[in-house]
């Protein structure tokens, strides 16, 4: 379905879109690098609105998230296409695909149906970039809100600022986990086809704006896996909020990256083991079934709070939002 875009302006015939960090300015009848919108005689559209490629109910550990309302289900959903151009993308069959690729059309109606009738705890815009269809999301997120539901999106953070405010005054949007691809310029321009500095700005205003937030950084041998890349990686949220969960998760080879091994356990150990020296309090091995840093631990005495196994809940053990056995405040939400 094609919707006249919510974010941009118009300049000398031209136009600029504002719905995310790429701000294209098109000429008539000239595509976004999204691929999904078109400037149409000075009128920016967006030709995704409802078009669902996937959904899923999906444990939020899936997502990931660890501190955000552990052991409940998303309802999840995926459009087509993206901003960035990833070479080592899992989900490459939507995130590479055309307006060609056969989809489901639904509306708001529809997302709040499907969301009743499978007893979701919420709904989580993911599988691809969910802000390249702001209108959807946005749109369907209000209604949810309303049904008493939770929203997150899995983002790779280049989301606008003025995309970001809509969600905000509507209070539509609860949390967010942003895939911060490497820790390097050069990684996020030859690699993603976008820059790593406007990804930390979009990180640094969600933080801004009482966003939840969680961290995913895919660790990909010889690409970005040194010590020194991974230690100002884990400073940079430190000093941003040491009680910001990170996700360190372990590559397997896909896409264009077929080359390349997958992540050796011990380089997940050692990325953990550095997050946590630098002072986060919350750090995971992502992709390793059954680790110990699965699990979520009291950062101030070690008490084992929230028992995992793979994307399941085995136990929670806290006391409103505090350690049982020392009493200190958790960086975890419960219930919205």
């Amino acid at each position: 379905m094609k919707v006249e875009s919510y974010l941009y302006r118009r300049l000398n015939g031209k136009v600029e879109c504002h719905t995310c960090r790429h701000r294209c300015r098109l000429e008539n009848g000239k595509w976004g690098v999204c691929r999904v919108r078109k400037n149409e005689n000075g009128k920016l559209y967006a030709y995704n609105y409802g078009l669902v490629s996937s959904a899923a109910l999906d444990p939020i550990e899936k997502k990931p998230f660890h501190n955000f309302m552990p052991s409940t289900r998303a309802l999840s959903f995926g459009s087509i296409s993206c901003n960035f151009r990833c070479q080592h993308c899992q989900n490459y069959t939507i995130a590479f695909a055309g307006l060609e690729y056969p989809c489901r059309e639904m509306s708001c109606d529809e997302v709040v149906e499907m969301f009743r009738e499978s007893s979701a705890d919420g709904v989580a815009w993911t599988y691809n970039e969910p802000a390249i269809w702001h209108e959807f999301a946005l749109d369907s997120s209000v209604r949810i809100k309303e049904e008493g539901g939770y929203v997150v999106y899995v983002t790779n953070g280049y989301m606008s600022e003025e995309a970001l405010d809509q969600f905000v005054e509507e209070k539509a949007l609860d949390a967010a986990n942003v895939d911060i691809k490497a820790f390097n310029e050069d990684f996020y321009r030859k690699v993603c086809k976008a820059k790593l500095e406007e990804v930390l700005n979009s990180v640094e205003y969600m933080h801004s704006k009482g966003i939840f937030l969680e961290l995913t950084y895919l660790i990909i041998p010889t690409m970005n896996d040194s010590r020194d890349e991974i230690a100002a990686f884990a400073e940079w949220v430190c000093e941003l909020d040491s009680r910001i969960p990170v996700h360190f998760s372990r590559f397997h080879p896909d896409f264009k990256m077929t080359h390349l091994p997958p992540t050796p356990v011990e380089t997940i150990e050692m990325a953990v083991e550095i997050a946590y020296e630098t002072g986060l309090e919350y750090v995971y091995a992502g992709n390793v079934w059954g680790h110990r840093f699965e699990n979520t631990y009291c950062p101030r005495c070690g008490e084992l709070l929230i028992e995992r196994s793979g994307f399941f809940v085995r136990q929670i053990r806290l006391d409103g939002d505090r350690c049982p056995s020392c009493g200190y405040r958790q960086n975890v939400v419960l219930e919205v």
